[in-house]
């Protein structure tokens, strides 16, 4: 059928799987899958998840791990980019291979919302070409949008053909609907027309054996013609078909059966397209269900915050950073660990007490392998280098057996006589309690000859022990090398830390002190303890000691780092703060002096415009000589003023003043938040007169005294005939500004005002326009 219904990074047949069942359960892996599964948005996308196991081809692992990176980042940077779920259509498939299959209503409804999901899916895989191309190239061509219309406008939601399904559906249901009225309203005829006698209580018209029936009371038999289909339970009542509506009877059983073949044969033609499109249909299924098992996977990998491996041959080694178990503390909060086994090192060897996640680090290494393998992103942090393994050997738990006479050790050794005849330098072991259940000097010499073969033939081991010969063997052999999860020596609790080059201590007799034994029990036990064991323990402490001094050191010397880069960073941001606001300042003052200019500019113009005007008018009252002294006049003022604003903004530089506002009519210089002042200077009959500012500025000041040099202002404008002022009220709390607007919209001169432009001051300032 062409289904693919979950991509496996697959194993060739002819090779054993990677892990077994029971290794897989030892490992927990399948909670593992319904952790991932429970993200898919289908049934059949989270059938595919659970159904993944580890398999060995590096170029698939590295695809599966690969598209689970790319599409985690498109999910980060699209909207809508899941899958739509889609009903499973593996029975459905199944059925379109039989000959001459007509699919009930029901089915076809399914497979009208499948295609719905399937055209979903196909889009949203098409939106994602520039950001997961790889994922993008799984779109293909799914059934025909007109099946998909053809099948909703023929099925209802409830699974029901609909009356305009097709002509001949809607020609037979409206002789069906017709033939039964007529047929109902003779029968409640014949029913109210009956003696009384014969009457029964709620003896309305219904159907028994497909036939519409009236119920009547037994007497009536016999004594009324018609044809009796059946009686009650009591056999008090009949019920009655009358001869005479026999007739209209048979009429609407045909329609019936008429409505049924126009049913069958939609069915039939619905089917047959159905069948037509089927590969267009098993390959959308196909793309849809592959789609949402990467959702998942995605979906899960970036919850946990995991970073995409490098995968390679065993031959590579584990490199393990920031590693998790996925099933412990919700995975975020477990305790991160690093494990190392390359370069030479093939043996891990993990000691420490009891309930100190020993087992739990065991496990997640098998995880790591088997996650990874499957097509899973393991919980590992970036750097890590994960190998692919041909096979997973476990040795975890109790697997004792009275059924099969098997104790506790004998169950354990006959895993590892399996483990020690099929491992090789492609394979991971796992030992948990490796040389327990047996006599301790036994166990740990057997354990010792177990680890030392597998350290030479196998490509990795992970075993845990409380035995010290064990992690003497450790630290005296080639390609192993010892780890502990460290131990709160002050509260007598586990940290969960993985220590790599250190064994660890079992605290045995240091927990039982803890939780109250008798005291001179414990002292007898430390007694007993042989002076090997006495010493080992007391190295072992003191390197404890040791390494914790130097732990809390770094911590230290890692928390003065992290603050002096606090304090650096902080500094750096501050110096780029202020030299932002420097620029911006420079810029804006630069922005006022090019204005200012601008400003005064278009003032001397208007002003030898204005002198023009004048002389023209008054040519026509003086000599021609006259008005060549007047325009000399004229001219020689322009310049000597356009010279004094030149002087006065190089002197406004030195001393770091600028321009006010805009710069005011005759370009008056001053220090910020002085108002310009009005200029007087002499006129041809020797009297001061005032000279108006185009400006003026109002802030700071209170509403009277801002309405009173408001008025100055705007009488000095009027009676200079400047044709607009510039009022600067600032934006503040507003009542400045909207006691100006008041006082200009009073204003008979005042033609129009209005904010000025954003770059000009915006609500902030208000230019008035004079009446002309």
């Amino acid at each position: 059928k062409g289904v693919q219904v979950t991509a496996v990074a697959g194993t060739p047949s002819s090779l054993p799987p990677v892990a077994d069942i029971a290794t897989l359960e030892d490992l927990e892996f399948f909670k593992v899958l319904d952790e991932v599964a429970d993200r898919a948005v289908s049934a059949a996308g989270a059938m595919a998840v659970r159904a993944r196991r580890p398999g060995t081809d590096v170029a698939t692992v590295r695809r599966e791990l690969a598209e689970i990176d790319e599409y985690r980042s498109a999910l980060e940077h699209l909207a809508n980019a899941g899958p739509q779920a889609v009903p499973d259509l593996a029975g459905t498939l199944d059925m379109l291979e039989t000959e001459g299959v007509v699919l009930d209503p029901e089915v076809l409804a399914l497979v009208g919302q499948a295609i719905a999901g399937m055209r979903a899916n196909a889009d949203t895989l098409g939106r994602l070409g520039d950001h997961a191309p790889a994922v993008a190239a799984w779109r293909v061509d799914v059934p025909s949008v007109d099946l998909e219309r053809a099948l909703v406008r023929a099925i209802g939601p409830d699974g029901e053909v609909t009356d305009d399904a097709s002509p001949a559906v809607a020609k037979a249901r409206r002789t069906m609907r017709d033939l039964r009225a007529r047929l109902v309203r003779r029968l409640e005829t014949f029913a109210r027309d009956l003696p009384h006698e014969f009457r029964v209580q709620d003896g309305s018209v219904t159907v028994r054996d497909g036939r519409m029936v009236v119920p009547v009371r037994r007497e009536a038999r016999g004594r009324i013609t018609g044809l009796v289909h059946g009686e009650s339970t009591s056999g008090a009542t009949v019920f009655l078909e009358p001869s005479d509506a026999v007739d209209a009877g048979n009429e609407w059983r045909a329609a019936i059966e008429a409505e049924r073949r126009a049913v069958l044969q939609l069915l039939r033609e619905l089917t047959r397209r159905v069948v037509d499109e089927s590969a267009a249909l098993a390959d959308g299924w196909a793309m849809s269900v592959r789609f949402d098992d990467l959702y998942a996977r995605a979906r899960y990998a970036a919850e946990h915050g995991t970073a995409a491996p490098h995968i390679g041959e065993p031959s590579d080694g584990l490199v393990a950073r920031n590693a998790r178990h996925p099933l412990v503390g919700g995975a975020s909060l477990a305790v991160p660990f690093d494990v190392d086994l390359t370069e030479g090192r093939r043996t891990l060897m993990v000691s420490g007490p009891n309930a100190g996640g020993k087992t739990v680090l065991l496990k997640a290494v098998g995880l790591l392998h088997a996650m990874t393998q499957s097509g899973l992103a393991p919980l590992v942090g970036a750097g890590s280098r994960l190998p692919i393994v041909r096979r997973i050997h476990t040795d975890i738990g109790d697997h004792q057996s009275i059924e099969a006479s098997l104790s506790t050790f004998s169950a354990h050794l006959a895993a590892i006589q399996r483990i020690v005849a099929e491992a090789d330098a492609d394979a991971l072991v796992l030992l948990d309690e490796i040389g327990s259940g047996t006599d301790p000097m036994e166990g740990a010499a057997i354990a010792g000859a177990v680890l030392t073969h597998l350290n030479a033939h196998v490509g990795m081991t992970v075993a845990t022990t409380h035995l010290n010969q064990l992690k003497e063997l450790a630290s005296s052999t080639d390609g192993m090398v010892n780890a502990s999860l460290a131990f709160d020596t002050e509260t007598l609790s586990p940290t969960f830390r993985l220590v790599v080059g250190t064994p660890g201590r079992s605290y045995g007799i240091a927990i039982a002190r803890r939780l109250g034994l008798d005291p001179d029990v414990v002292a007898e036990a430390e007694r007993l303890l042989p002076e090997a064991v006495r010493s080992f323990e007391a190295a072992l402490a003191d390197l404890e000691r040791r390494e914790a001094d130097l732990l809390r050191r770094e911590d230290a010397t890692a928390s003065e780092r992290l603050r002096q880069d606090a304090e650096a960073l902080k500094l750096a941001e501050a110096r780029e703060a202020v030299e932002t606001r420097e620029a911006a300042v420079g810029e804006a003052e630069r922005e006022l002096e090019r204005s200012g200019r601008e400003q005064a500019r278009k003032f001397l113009l208007e002003s030898r415009k204005r002198v023009e005007e004048a002389l023209g008018v008054a040519r026509a009252a003086v000599t021609e000589a006259t008005a060549r002294e007047a325009r000399r006049l004229v001219e020689d003022g322009v310049r000597a003023e356009a010279d004094a604003l030149r002087r006065l903004e190089e002197e406004a530089r030195k001393k770091g003043w600028r321009v006010s506002g805009r710069a005011s009519a005759a370009a008056e210089l001053q220090p910020e938040r002085t108002s310009p002042p009005a200029r007087s200077g002499p006129t041809a009959d020797g009297v001061a007169t005032r000279t108006a500012a185009i400006e003026i500025d109002l802030r700071g000041m209170r509403v009277d005294e801002a309405e009173a040099a408001l008025l100055a202002a705007l009488d000095d404008a009027v009676m200079d005939e400047l044709p607009a002022l510039r009022v600067i009220h600032g934006k503040g709390t507003g009542a400045l500004r909207v006691a100006v607007q008041s006082m200009l919209e009073r204003d008979r001169r005042v033609a129009s005002f209005a904010f000025a432009a954003a770059q000009q001051g915006g609500t902030g300032v208000t230019m008035v326009e004079f009446a002309r």
